[in-house]
């Protein structure tokens, strides 16, 4: 069989691209369903996007690559295609965008967007081997038990990162790329949940604080979540890629920074309760139950000097913790790292070593933010791909 495009992984981004790459295009993926990435996200509702996107969302080795796919297709170039397939939305906080409905609309307007191009998908169907005779890339594959070789001129790689194995997350992408050449940055699980042996948050497993979480030299300010394994929620998440294994994380539990003053006003008129009880009115009874003795957390409120009072909330904004390891590429929304963005071009997201070779989404080493950024590079990465292949192709008619 001869295509002119042959995609591996029929996720976002490879979905996408394969609505755009033009005429006799084919997409691949070993699963028995399209987008199962995109069903899963954003408890079903699909974070397809963020309003506010901007190439400083984004970690990579080189911070400056993400910005030509990011500017010729942007996060509003995306909506307006969800808003063309009648699909409702809504920003749930931070520019977060959020299907109204289930996140299949999400995978259904891509199918449809594919099939509106004529491209052809093959589910269950694995790699066998890749292949290139200076011309054509020749794949060998099973498909429906069958061994099928298929001929294609463009190879993109869309089969994504590490992360969540159980969905049969591989590394094909970076063994493929390392055969023709390129090298990969280490990867490792990202926004991804905390782990601590004899984990103490064990008692607090459910509640929740806001807060400001820090590690290494990056802070976001979001709530917290105690869990029985350790830390959780949008703030430990979005750290988890800036943190590395043996450091320390810092959590600020007076994020809005008016503690002080609340419970010196407090001392004027409660001065008789509690402390503690006092500190359960801004924060979460069971962790302050959990900080008494670590702090000393003893007495009533007016017993508490000034400077007392300066020292507790210090300590409340300065907690320091370290975590033993993250939960791992199990629960890991995506994979930091991949291929090395040194050899690929940043405008057609083509490989510096093979002509026709092409990597998109997760498997570069581009990985955004907690908050619809990693789909949207997604988008914006296969687009350019996409335009590449398609312009290409109509140069050689």
């Amino acid at each position: 069989m001869q295509v002119n495009t042959l995609i591996l992984g029929a996720g976002a981004a490879g979905l996408m691209c394969a609505a755009h790459a033009g005429p006799k295009t084919l997409i691949i993926d070993h699963a028995k369903k399209p987008g199962e990435k995109i069903r899963i996200s954003g408890g079903g509702r699909c974070n397809f996007t963020n309003m506010y996107c901007t190439p400083e969302n984004f970690l990579s080795e080189n911070p400056h690559f993400a910005k030509s796919a990011l500017a010729r297709y942007t996060q509003w170039d995306f909506i307006e295609l969800v808003a063309k397939h009648g699909i409702a939305y809504h920003e749930k906080t931070l520019g977060q965008l959020f299907c109204d409905g289930k996140s299949t609309q999400i995978i259904d307007m891509l199918l449809a967007e594919m099939a509106r191009a004529e491209a052809s998908l093959w589910l269950e169907t694995s790699v066998i081997s890749i292949t290139h005779d200076g011309s054509d890339f020749t794949a060998t594959l099973e498909y429906n038990g069958k061994r099928k070789t298929v001929l294609a001129r463009n190879l993109v790689l869309a089969t994504g990162g590490k992360s969540i194995p159980k969905m049969g997350a591989t590394g094909l992408a970076y063994d493929i790329a390392e055969q023709f050449g390129h090298s990969l940055t280490k990867t490792r699980p990202a926004l991804v949940p905390f782990t601590f042996s004899d984990n103490p948050f064990t008692p607090l497993a459910g509640t929740a604080a806001d807060t400001i979480a820090t590690a290494g030299h990056a802070s976001f300010e979001d709530a917290t979540l105690f869990t029985h394994r350790g830390l959780s929620g949008p703030a430990m998440l979005q750290i988890s890629s800036y943190w590395h294994e043996g450091e320390a994380i810092t959590l600020n539990l007076d994020p809005a920074n008016t503690l002080y003053e609340a419970l010196r006003s407090q001392r004027q008129t409660q001065g008789r309760r509690q402390l503690t009880t006092e500190l359960a009115r801004h924060l979460p009874a069971k962790l302050v139950d959990h900080l008494t003795n670590p702090l000393a957390l003893t007495g009533n409120l007016a017993d508490q000097s000034d400077a007392r009072l300066s020292e507790i909330v210090s300590a409340l904004q300065n907690w320091q913790l370290k975590p033993t390891a993250t939960e791992g590429y199990r629960t890991a929304e995506v994979t930091l790292g991949g291929v090395s963005t040194a050899d690929i071009s940043s405008r057609s997201m083509e490989s510096a070593h093979r002509k026709g070779l092409y990597f998109i989404g997760e498997c570069v080493d581009v990985t955004g933010w907690l908050g619809g950024f990693n789909f949207q590079w997604a988008w914006s990465s296969a687009v350019a791909a996409a335009r590449d292949i398609a312009s290409r192709a109509q140069s050689s008619l």
